[in-house]
């Protein structure tokens, strides 16, 4: 069963995605071959929607994917602030580490997101949480030349 609610994902079928986790909000915790949860699926993909069906549903908000990203990080990582917004809403921690250390700020930083780095220092994360590197999300900002990052997180000093 977990097998349909994935491909329903990646086929950004919203309505099977619906039809499975009422039938079985179990699903909503399950994970693929990868090891991603659906929320990771729906997030990495930008699937607003998709995602919105799967926030309805129990489930860890900060699970982690096979490298050790949250689907906070991975939406940093790739630009999606609205649903950086809605995770955040639902309750991701801001401030989770994946297994180099990083957190959303340093992907955000690092991929030059400024509107989530905003967003991400409003909600309470740290930018002094260093990465398994010594780093912290001011050092990534400044080893990567992003000028109005550095400027949101000297501001935060």
């Amino acid at each position: 069963m977990s097998d349909l609610l994935f491909n329903a994902i990646r086929n950004n079928d919203e309505d099977t995605v619906s039809k499975l986790l009422q039938s079985n909000p179990e699903l909503a915790g399950s994970r693929d071959e990868r090891g991603s949860t659906p929320l990771l699926l729906s997030t990495y993909f930008g699937l607003k929607e998709i995602t919105d069906v799967i926030l309805k549903y129990p489930q860890d908000l900060n699970a982690k994917d096979a490298s050790g990203n949250t689907a906070l990080m991975g939406v940093c990582f790739k630009g999606f602030e609205e649903i950086a917004r809605k995770l955040i809403e639902a309750g991701a921690d801001v401030n989770a580490r994946n297994f180099n250390g990083g957190t959303a700020l340093i992907f955000a930083v690092n991929f030059g997101r400024t509107n989530l780095v905003r967003l991400l220092l409003d909600k309470g994360a740290d930018p002094e949480i260093k990465d398994n590197s010594g780093n912290t999300a001011l050092d990534h900002a400044r080893m990567h030349s992003v000028k109005d990052a550095i400027d949101l997180l000297d501001n935060k000093k």
